[in-house]
Order: structure tokens, then sequence, then C-alpha cells
């Protein structure tokens, strides 16, 4: 189903809401930037936290389009 979900992304079949692509598009700047809010080489393994919740904040706003996405499915 998730491949579907892809699927219809691509194909223009669901738009994915700009805020989603946003935030998607700055978890990963932000994951792989140098500049960090709490840094790894400081604080170690606790220096991952704010990346982690970076991504988890992206995964949310993903986990929401895919769910919008089944409800249009549904609805048909």
């Amino acid at each position: 189903m998730f491949w579907r979900f892809l699927g219809a992304v691509k194909s223009g079949e669901h738009r994915i809401a700009p805020t989603t692509w946003f935030a998607a598009a700055a978890a990963v700047i932000y994951a792989i930037s140098p500049i960090d809010a709490i840094p790894e080489l400081i604080l170690g393994p606790l220096g991952f936290v704010d990346d982690f919740g970076v991504v988890a904040v992206a995964g949310a706003l993903f986990t929401r389009e895919y769910r919008r996405w089944q409800a249009s499915l549904s609805r048909r």
C-alpha cells in the first residue's frame, strides 16, 4: 500500500501539502548539517535527540498525508 501511495504522489493523484514538503526538506537538511542545537561532539549520543526530534516531526507529517490519502480512497 505504501508503494501505491508513492505512486499516487508521483502521478499527481494525491497532492502533498506544502508544509509537509518543507518539513521533510528541513528535516533532511538539519539532520545532515554540521550546525546543531545540541552538538554530538560535546554531549555524545544525547546530541542526536534534536536530530531524531526533527525527523520524528517530519515522519508524523508524512504519516498524516498517508492517512489522508487512504481516507480519500475510501470515499471513492
